[in-house]
């Protein structure tokens, strides 16, 4: 008997990760659009979905606590996490 999903997904990823190609590309969009003074550096956001990519409520690029999308979330200075990791 085979499952009815695609073993291939990764569900404890970032939307790029996880084959959620069309969300991926939207959100880099709306990060782009993002103005830089609201915009987190580089390394904090690294950081940031590095604690994700190890949390419990991340679902293929969503948080389970509050329904984002993680990367767009670790995109802004002042967002924080629902669960308090960063």
């Amino acid at each position: 008997m085979t499952p009815d999903y695609d073993l291939r997904e990764c569900k404890k990823c970032l939307l790029l990760a996880s084959g959620d190609f069309e969300n991926y590309k939207l959100v880099k969009e709306y990060i782009q659009k993002i103005p830089e003074n609201e915009k987190s550096e580089d390394k904090l956001y690294s950081n940031r979905l590095e604690k994700c990519k190890n949390c419990s409520f991340l679902i293929s690029g969503t948080c389970l606590k509050c329904g984002c999308y993680v990367e767009f979330r670790a995109a802004f200075k002042k967002k924080h996490c629902p669960k308090k990791i960063w």
